[in-house]
C-alpha cells in the first residue's frame, strides 16, 4: 500500500528533515540581516567595552569597599552577564520584528501550503534563538576575557554559565514571538524592547543593589535580569547561586508555561492567513 504524502510530512523523519532546513534559512537570513548582527552582536560588545571604560573602576571599586562580593571583584563580573542578556533580549526583538514581516507579506502562509511538517517552523526558531543566544554569550565572553573576565569556579560553573542565558533567552523569545504573531501592531514589541531596557539599568549588572534607593531595592532584587545576573556572576566568580538561580528558573519556565501554547496557537493561525 502506497503511503499518502500528506502522511509523509507528518512523519518523523520529516520533521527532522524540515526542522534543520528552516532552522539554517533563518540562521543565514539572521547573518545577512544587518540589524539583527548590530543587535545581537555589535550592540552588546560596544555596551560592555563602554560600561567598563567608564564606570567599570567605579563600580569595582564601590563593591570593594563595601564588602559585597569578597576580596578581588571586578565590576566585568556583573557587566558581562548583563552584556549578554541585553544581546539576548534585542536580538529576540529584532527576530520578532522580522517574524512580523513574514507574517505581514505572506511567508509564513505560503511554507504552510507547501509540503513541510506544521511543527517545523516553530520549533526551528526555537533551535536558531538557541544557537544566535550560545554564539553572542560566548562573543560577549571573549570580549570579556580582554577586560580580566576568568572563569574562577570551575568547568562545570562554565558550563552552567553559557547555559542560563539560552534558557532564558528562550523564555523572553517564548513572550516576543507570542507578541509578534498574535498582533500586527509593531508597536507592543517596541514597547517590550523599551520595558527590557529599563530592567536593564535597574539590575545588578548595572550597579549594585546596595547603590540603588532603599524603596526600589525589593524589585531590582527580584527582577528576571537582575537574578539571572547574579547566578551568572556566582558561577564565574563564586558567591551566591541557588537562590538567584531558582528564581531564574521560576522566571524562565513560568514565562514558557504560560506563553508557549498562545505563540504555538499565533503561529499557526499567522500561517493559515
Amino acid at each position: 500500500m502506497t503511503t499518502l504524502p500528506a502522511a509523509r510530512e507528518r512523519s518523523p523523519r520529516a520533521l527532522v528533515a524540515h526542522t534543520l532546513i528552516l532552522t539554517q534559512r533563518l540562521l543565514v537570513r539572521w547573518s545577512r540581516d544587518p540589524m539583527t548582527l548590530a543587535q545581537s552582536l555589535v550592540l552588546p560588545a560596544l555596551l560592555l567595552i563602554m560600561l567598563n571604560l567608564a564606570l567599570g573602576n567605579q563600580i569595582t571599586r564601590y563593591a570593594v569597599d563595601h564588602n559585597l562580593y569578597g576580596p578581588g571583584y571586578d565590576s566585568i563580573y556583573g557587566t558581562v552577564p548583563m552584556a549578554a542578556l541585553v544581546g539576548i533580549m534585542a536580538g529576540s526583538v529584532a527576530g520578532a520584528i522580522s517574524l512580523g514581516r513574514e507574517r505581514e507579506t505572506g511567508l509564513l502562509s505560503r511554507f504552510w501550503v507547501l509540503p513541510v511538517h506544521r511543527s517545523s517552523g516553530l520549533i526551528a526558531r526555537v533551535l536558531a534563538e538557541g544557537m544566535r543566544i550560545f554564539v553572542g554569550t560566548v562573543m560577549i565572553v571573549i570580549v570579556g576575557y580582554l577586560f580580566g573576565f576568568r572563569f574562577e569556579q570551575g568547568p562545570l560553573a562554565a558550563l552552567a554559565y553559557v547555559t542560563l542565558p539560552v534558557l532564558f533567552g528562550l523564555a523572553f523569545a517564548t513572550v516576543i514571538t507570542t507578541i509578534a504573531v498574535r498582533t500586527a501592531k509593531a508597536s507592543l514589541i517596541e514597547l517590550v524592547s523599551l520595558a527590557s531596557s529599563v530592567l536593564t539599568f535597574f539590575s545588578t549588572g548595572f550597579v549594585p543593589l546596595d547603590a540603588f534607593p532603599e524603596f526600589l531595592r525589593g524589585v531590582v532584587t527580584y527582577q528576571p535580569l537582575t537574578t539571572t545576573v547574579d547566578a551568572m556572576r556566582g558561577l564565574s566568580f563564586g558567591g551566591p547561586v541557588a537562590k538567584p538561580l531558582l528564581v531564574t528558573l521560576i522566571w524562565c519556565f513560568g514565562s514558557i508555561l504560560v506563553f508557549a501554547i498562545p505563540a504555538a496557537q499565533g503561529y499557526r493561525k499567522a500561517s493559515r492567513r
